[in-house]
């Protein structure tokens, strides 16, 4: 068994996917760098990203593939789950050798990239649904959010059609990296831990009277005769209401 250890980037997976055919590995492994383990057996190979490389394993993808099925690919490997490059290897190899291979359910793989594609895709819409952005002292709309799932590169063409004349900033705490759009064009930014913090002299004075009307909003439309805390729990559950103004009742 070979392991091959990359950098968690989409183009290092689909580089290390390329070098498993470029070495003609038998049985290859894939793992994160962070999760990587030493063992006393089997050989280890560090990948080094190459979009050159990259980009025919993609291309490979294409000619195999509905955008449906890349979707499904990428969806599940922002999933970030224990062993997912494994899943995704097995699918791909079936790929490229396999006409029909997407929807081959009977295959373990493809029925768990499906599966987890659909689990991606609903923390995206929540997230679209659940953000709450808050006006900074520099005139810049801030949200931060704790997804399950690693959702930021599927959320950003949304957020920047629906708020285009705006400047946003979306952060992942979780992940400890955001987007940011000014106007233009949407990027990948870090901060640091102290501008991720939540710290409330960030955001300009007339915040504090926004959020109370947006309470106040959401407080009197309530009908507390037509109260239903299960069905509201599924459709808001609670991991999200520390990030929803309106919960700060």
């Amino acid at each position: 068994m070979t392991t091959l250890v990359y950098d968690a980037s989409w183009p290092g997976f689909l580089t290390s996917v390329f070098e498993v055919y470029e070495f003609k590995f038998e049985q290859a492994a894939i793992v994160i760098k962070d999760r990587f383990e030493p063992t006393m057996f089997g050989d280890n190979k560090e990948v080094l990203t190459d979009m050159k490389k990259a980009g025919r394993v993609w291309l490979g993808l294409k000619k195999g593939l509905s955008g449906k099925g890349l979707h499904d690919i990428y969806s599940s490997f922002l999933s970030g789950l224990p062993d997912i490059e494994k899943t995704l290897l097995l699918f791909i190899q079936l790929v490229l050798k396999t006409r029909d291979a997407e929807v081959a359910y009977g295959n373990e793989a493809v029925l768990k990239v499906s599966q987890v594609s659909k689990m991606v895709h609903r923390e995206k819409h929540r997230m679209e649904a659940f953000i709450r952005f808050r006006l900074t002292r520099d005139g810049i709309y801030y949200a931060h959010i704790e997804p399950d799932f690693n959702v930021i590169p599927l959320i950003a063409p949304h957020f920047k059609k629906r708020y285009a004349d705006q400047k946003w900033l979306i952060y992942d705490l979780k992940r400890s990296y955001g987007i940011y759009y000014d106007l233009e064009t949407v990027q990948e930014v870090t901060l640091e831990v102290s501008e991720s913090s939540g710290d409330q002299s960030i955001f300009c004075e007339e915040e504090e009277e926004y959020q109370t009307l947006w309470k106040d909003y959401f407080k009197h439309v309530n009908i507390e005769s037509r109260k239903n805390t299960k069905l509201h729990l599924q459709h808001v559950p609670k991991r999200y209401w520390k990030h929803l103004t309106e919960k700060f009742l």
